[in-house]
C-alpha cells in the first residue's frame, strides 16, 4: 500500500485526472464541499466527466462551476433541483447533460457497499416508483425490494477539517456528510484540509477517515461560500 502523499497545492492533486473520469465529489450543499479542488479541476482541463454528489450544484460555485464549464457528461445525485441550481436546470433543459436520481439513502448505501466490497443489495426504496423499472425485483418478508449495485470512483474529492501526515482525517461538524463513505469507495482519495498536523496531534479515537482511504492530501486557505455562490 503507497503512502499517502501530502501535495503541495490543489493543482498538482488534480494533474492526472483523465477525461471520462467517475469522480465522488463531497458535500451537503456548499457545506464540505471540496472548492479548491474543484477550482483546480477546472483549470487542469478534464472533461466528460460522471459527478457523483448529493445536489447539482449551487449558485455558480464549486461543482456549479464545473458544470458551467462544460466539463460533466453525466450527474448521479439526489438533489438535482433546487433554487439556485440554475446552472444544471438549464444544461438539462437543453440536453447537454445527463442525469440519473439516486434517492439519498441509497446514495449512501450504494456508495458504502462499494467500499464495502459488497456486490450488490435489495432495498425496498424506489418499488413502484419509475426509479425502480428495469431493476431486478425481489420480495422479502412480504415486502418488495429493488436491487441495486454499488457506486465507485476512480477519484473522490473530499474536503476535511485536519489531516496528520499520514493521512488520517477528522471532519469539523456537518462539513462530514458524505465525505467518509465516499473515501472508502474511490480508487484514488483527494482531500483538501484547512491543516496538516504532525502523527500524534489527532486522537486515534477521534479519526473519522483512517489513512488507509487517503492517496492525496492538500492543505488550502478556508474560504467562505455564500448559498448564491458569491465569494
Amino acid at each position: 500500500m503507497a503512502r499517502t502523499q501530502i501535495i503541495a497545492s490543489a493543482d498538482a492533486a488534480v494533474s492526472d485526472i483523465e477525461d471520462g473520469s467517475t469522480i465522488l465529489m463531497g458535500g451537503f450543499g456548499l457545506a464540505g464541499m471540496p472548492f479548491d479542488l474543484i477550482d483546480a479541476l477546472i483549470r487542469q482541463g478534464a472533461k466528460d466527466l460522471t459527478i457523483v454528489a448529493n445536489n447539482a450544484g449551487n449558485g455558480e460555485a464549486g461543482l456549479a462551476a464545473l458544470l458551467k464549464a462544460g466539463r460533466v457528461r453525466k450527474v448521479l445525485c439526489s438533489f438535482p433541483r433546487q433554487v439556485d441550481s440554475y446552472v444544471f436546470d438549464e444544461l438539462y433543459r437543453a440536453g447537454k447533460i445527463e442525469l440519473e436520481v439516486v434517492p439519498q439513502g441509497n446514495l449512501a448505501e450504494r456508495l458504502r457497499a462499494a467500499g464495502a466490497g459488497i456486490g450488490a443489495f435489495f432495498c425496498p426504496t424506489g418499488v413502484g416508483t419509475p426509479l425502480a423499472e428495469g431493476k431486478e425485483r425481489r420480495t422479502i418478508n412480504g415486502r418488495d425490494h429493488v436491487l441495486e449495485y454499488p457506486i465507485k470512483g476512480d477519484y473522490a474529492l473530499i474536503s476535511a477539517h485536519r489531516a496528520d501526515t499520514l493521512g488520517s482525517l477528522v471532519y469539523r461538524k456537518t462539513a462530514r456528510n458524505f465525505g467518509p463513505v465516499m473515501a472508502t469507495a474511490a480508487t484514488t482519495t483527494i482531500a483538501q484540509v484547512s491543516e496538516v498536523v504532525p502523527v500524534g496531534d489527532i486522537d486515534p479515537e477521534a479519526v473519522v477517515t483512517p489513512s488507509i482511504y487517503v492517496d492525496r492530501v492538500v492543505q488550502v486557505e478556508t474560504r467562505h461560500y455564500t448559498v448564491q455562490g458569491a465569494r
